[in-house]
């Protein structure tokens, strides 16, 4: 990703060729005199410029293309369980949605910056946060705050916290309790409360399907963004 380089180098350019017209301007009666040479010669630096960006971000694009690759559990998990997936271009948010004994079961989650394991260099999600809220067609529901885990043999997530909601505006408030820390609840409780979670489907799978989808998810925004400058420079 060398765009932000050549946006620096446009910035830098465009500044000094502004200050060029500026020394140009005479104070005569509010009648300032510029000259035509230097406007000219502006304009033909910010087209060579701009150009010049746009070649850049073209080959960023194709290199992008052609190294991207959606990851193969992203799309076996999907068509193996009951989940529907919603997302849209330009929107970091993603989210799972399915009905469970009348209950609307919604997983939420974001893209992620990646990195690259020591080992084979494979890009992946060091830690994905993500929430599942259980809610009645009352409006009364809970949401667990959870992050997944890496290189744990025993747990693929850990829940934080454990927020109930009574209505629409507590859901969405921002002054709701959230509940204490899960780790601070009495041992019998957590393990209920995982287990109930479990059943609704919240698993190690689930979870490999969060984190891949958060990583896609960045790649595949990073080209729409991409696309978004060569539309503008165009």
């Amino acid at each position: 990703m060398h765009i932000r380089a050549a946006l620096l180098r446009n910035v830098r350019r465009f500044g000094s060729c502004r200050l060029t017209s500026l020394r140009s301007v005479g104070y005569r009666g509010f009648q300032p005199y510029v000259r035509s040479g230097t406007i000219s010669q502006c304009i033909r630096g910010f087209s060579a410029e701009s150009e010049k960006l746009r070649e850049l971000v073209q080959g960023e694009i194709q290199h992008e293309n052609s190294n991207y690759e959606s990851p193969a559990n992203i799309k076996t998990f999907l068509e193996k369980n009951d989940w529907n997936f919603v997302e849209k271009d330009g929107d970091i948010n993603m989210t799972l949605e399915k009905t469970v004994d009348g209950k609307k079961v919604t997983v939420d989650f974001q893209l992620v910056s990646p990195f690259e394991t020591e080992g084979d260099g494979e890009a992946q999600a060091e830690m994905t946060d993500f929430s599942v809220t259980v809610e009645k067609p009352t409006g009364q529901g809970i949401t667990f705050y959870c992050s997944t885990l890496q290189n744990d043999d025993k747990f693929r997530y850990m829940i934080c916290n454990v927020r109930f909601f009574s209505d629409e505006a507590s859901k969405n408030s921002v002054s709701t309790y959230n509940g204490p820390d899960f780790e601070d609840l009495d041992d019998s409780l957590q393990a209920t409360l995982d287990e109930w979670l479990g059943s609704l489907g919240i698993d190690g799978e689930l979870c490999d399907f969060i984190d891949s989808c958060s990583i896609d998810k960045e790649q595949r925004e990073y080209i729409f963004w991409l696309k978004g400058l060569e539309k503008f420079l165009a």
